[in-house]
């Protein structure tokens, strides 16, 4: 007789929306926004701290407010807000402008760098 094994399921995360964010994804945007940019070693060490900041903030607000809550779009966007004016502080007018003209490009690379 043959003896079946028991397949162990595959499980994957799927992250949605309300899913917080995992912190690597601060240190994978700032790498791919060091690149892009050109930006000097201060300048990445500096933007790192920003969204990770803004990554903690975020996740917070995730788990204080219903998901897509009036409350929590609200929280985002102030959030958001936020951390463009400290980043355009840190990058300077004419990087800002060019971080502003790529964020989807580099939202692309970053969430390629998470899949590896």
């Amino acid at each position: 007789m043959f003896r079946h094994k028991e397949k162990t399921p595959v499980v994957e995360t799927v992250r949605t929306a309300d899913s917080p964010t995992p912190t690597s994804a601060a240190r994978d945007l700032a790498d791919v926004m060091a690149t892009d940019l050109d930006l000097t070693p201060d300048q990445t060490a500096r933007v790192r701290t920003i969204l990770h900041g803004t990554v903690e903030q975020a996740n917070a607000a995730k788990a204080k407010y219903a998901p897509k809550s009036p409350q929590l779009m609200a929280e985002l966007k102030r959030i958001n807000i936020d951390s463009q004016k400290e980043l355009q502080v840190v990058l300077g007018p004419t990087k800002f402008k060019q971080l502003q003209a790529n964020q989807r490009k580099m939202a692309a690379e970053m969430q390629q760098r998470q899949k590896q």
